[in-house]
């Protein structure tokens, strides 16, 4: 009895592993938002990490979190790096490609809990009087990753954080009567 328990035991542990090396070698979080506001509005509170802490999810996860904000005041070559609680983490962001009311990529690299390197991104395309902002991120997924994504879903978790961004985006830039 003892050796069924055990061979079923080492199938199952088997079959996780199996599972999680046929999964894709990367991963995309993307969100979408339509928000009542110009594009070049939205782009100026994304472009300048001097102004993410009025609208990014992030920014709330640790009180004390250290912030450094080096390199260009804003756009392509400004940096910022942040060393919070375990929630927080620590990284470093740069901005590496920056075009005005259109869109923003990062270099994002973090060092704690995990060290991931990712690029996230933001698209802003105008739709009648609005623009849509897509916030997306992706990079490689190692072999790590994809056991944890076996129990916690990364699309799931990241996502809720884009969409409060966007909605946080959207009441910071939004001109109301």
């Amino acid at each position: 009895m003892l050796k069924i328990i055990a061979m079923v035991v080492v199938a199952i542990v088997i079959a996780v592993l199996v599972t999680a090396a046929l999964m894709p070698n990367t991963f995309r979080v993307e969100r979408s938002a339509l928000i009542q506001a110009p594009p070049q509005r939205i782009f100026e509170q994304i472009n300048d990490f001097q102004r993410w802490r009025a609208w990014s999810p992030y920014e709330k996860l640790d009180p004390a979190m250290t912030r450094q904000i080096d390199g260009a005041a804003q756009g392509v070559g400004a940096t910022y790096r942040w060393d919070g609680n375990d929630k927080a983490g620590a990284g470093r962001m740069e901005i590496v490609q920056a075009t005005p009311g259109s869109n923003v990529t990062i270099q994002l690299d973090f060092s704690r809990p995990m060290e991931a390197h990712n690029i996230a991104e933001f698209t802003l395309v105008p739709e009648g009087d609005a623009t849509r902002v897509t916030w997306s991120m992706h990079g490689p997924q190692p072999y790590l990753g994809k056991l944890f994504g076996l129990v916690f879903n990364l699309d799931r978790m990241i996502g809720k954080d884009f969409e409060e961004g966007l909605q946080n985006l959207k009441q910071l830039t939004e001109v109301r009567p």
